[in-house]
Parts: structure tokens; sequence; C-alpha cells
């Protein structure tokens, strides 16, 4: 752990918030290797954020992800915006460092200041994001970007964390592979905002199109009248086909947020409650993995002869804790 003194804290927010890519790039890093003293220039940063587009996307493995934020990103750019995307990907089981990444993925923009790749390993953590990805876009949204990306890792059903990073949720699903029946297990349409079957040349591709929108047509009678109706856009990210329509709903969808603040204040609640249970989570973990032994010994004894529980020592830590 490193202390940082004012006068650096002070020039590090400075840095970052005026958009210098080699101070976020170095926060970054401190955040991933678990840097406790990066703690006081985060809370800094939060201040600062909460001015550029957080997007998130999200789907199977193999549905083209990274192949679409490639397209998205150039059509973004050829706009005049500025993007950086935060890719999550699985981790090298001898290094921990991300295995495939993004910025090889994503080669087109490399070398355009004003785009931003950076790929960070999962380090095996559920839900699709790494535990640090919330710290990190802490600092990409404190920088002056005007779109930031955030792609999970590709795991599956467990992909939900992003619905509580991410302002607004792109869910890719393909028409190969038994997507219909994974979507209906997973209740996706609790996940997206925006629906995209990619590879939409595909034999089946309307068939799955058809299936998502009749799902998504169900959950709102269900559900009753909602501000907003999730879309279903078919593309073909290796053409390059679909991209500006997506674009388009994703343009639509920040301005239904816009004219509704109540909805989206409601959602950034969420979201708020999510990362501070998750910073709790984590300070937590930390606490008892260096104070369990002395706290804990004493406790483990009745529980071994059966004349105590597990339960009532879990009470007693967090009693003894956070007294």
């Amino acid at each position: 752990m490193t202390t940082e003194p004012d006068s650096d804290l002070a020039a590090t927010v400075a840095a970052v918030t005026a958009g210098q890519i080699r101070a976020g790039t170095r926060l970054i890093s401190r955040i991933e290797r678990g840097d406790d003293g990066v703690t006081p220039i985060l809370r800094a940063l939060f201040l600062h954020g909460g001015h550029g587009r957080v997007i998130g996307i999200t789907g199977p493995p193999g549905a083209g992800k990274s192949t679409l934020i490639n397209r998205m990103v150039g059509h973004w750019r050829r706009q005049g915006r500025s993007v950086a995307v935060l890719a999550i990907d699985p981790s090298s089981p001898f290094t921990g460092g991300a295995v495939l990444g993004d910025r090889l993925r994503m080669g087109d923009h490399s070398g355009d200041p004003g785009v931003f790749i950076r790929s960070m390993a999962s380090r095996g953590q559920l839900g699709g994001l790494a535990r640090a990805a919330g710290d990190a876009l802490t600092v990409l949204e404190a920088m002056p970007w005007d779109v930031v990306l955030v792609e999970t890792v590709g795991v599956g059903q467990n992909e939900t964390d992003v619905m509580r990073h991410a302002a607004v949720v792109v869910l890719l699903q393909t028409p190969m592979g038994g997507d219909d029946i994974q979507a209906a297990k997973a209740g996706i349409t609790e996940i997206g905002d925006i629906f995209v079957v990619n590879k939409s040349d595909h034999p089946d591709a309307e068939r799955t199109a058809r299936y998502l929108e009749d799902m998504l047509f169900l959950s709102q009678r269900l559900h009753g009248d909602r501000s907003w109706h999730p879309p279903v856009v078919r593309t073909r990210a290796a053409s390059g086909a679909g991209v500006e329509d997506l674009a388009a709903q994703i343009d639509r969808c920040f301005a239904t947020l816009a004219a509704h603040p109540e909805l989206a204040r409601a959602r950034m609640a969420e979201r708020v409650r999510h990362r501070v249970t998750e910073i709790l989570r984590h300070q937590l973990d930390r606490r008892l993995k260096s104070e369990a032994s002395p706290l804990l010994d004493p406790l483990i004894e009745p529980v071994l002869a059966r004349r105590g529980d597990p339960y009532a020592v879990a009470d007693e830590l967090l009693a003894r804790m956070f007294a």
C-alpha cells in the first residue's frame, strides 16, 4: 500500500480529468495491482464523473462483441466523438493477465488519440466483469470521453453485473447454438436495453430476432407500460451492416432517459447501491483475510464440537468488526 501525498493526489486528479491518457493508464494499472493508495484518488475522481455515456456490451462467447465494438468505435469517430473501451478478457492461467487482448482485435484504431482501449483480466470473477472494473470505470468516466464502452468477458448466463455499471446495455445474440433457449433461461429481457442479433445473414437469424421480439412484447405486457421498449437490431459486424441503426437506437435510449429523469434517477440509484455493496464486500474480504485468524480461531472450537454453528460465528465476526 502506498500513501498519496496531497500534492500528488491533486496532480493525478488534474491530469486524469484533463484527459491525459498516460495518467489514466497508470492509475488503472495501480487498480489492477490492488494498490489501496488509489482510494483517495478514486473518491476525488468520482465527483468529476457522469459526463460521458457508459454503454455495456454483453452476450455469449462468439457473438461478435469485439468486432461489433470495433465498428461502433469507427462510427462514433466519424461523428467526431471520442471513445474509451474497457474490455474484460479471460485470465491467463499462468500470468493472471488478459488472454485475448482486445487491443489486437480492435487494431483499426491504434494510434488514434480519440480512442482508448484497455483490456482487463477477469481473474475468475463471475458476473462477466473484473472486480476492478468498477474502479476503472470511475477513472474513465472522470476523463473527457464522449462514450465509454465496457465489454464483458463472454461467460454466458452470468453476465448481469454490466447492467449495474452501464447506463445502457446492449445484449448480443447469435442465430447459432440454441441461443433462443439460453435466452429464455437467462431471463435476458431484464438485462438488455437494446438487443442485437448479429450475423444476421445466417438462415436462422430472422427466427431468432422474431423470438426475441415476442419475448420482449410479452415481458412488456406482463410488467405494464414502460418508458422504453427494447428494440431488436439486426447486424453483421464483419461487414458493418446495421451499425448505424444500432448507434441510432443507443442515442434514442439515452434521449428517453433524458426525457424521463425519474427513470434515469432510479437506474442511477440502483447502480450506486450496487457499487457501494461491491466496495463494502471487497473491504470486508480484505479485513477478514488480514484479521480473521485471531478473531475466528477462538470461535471455531464450538462449531467443531457441534455446540455452535457457522451462522452464529459469522454474526459474531460482523458484530466485532463493525464495533
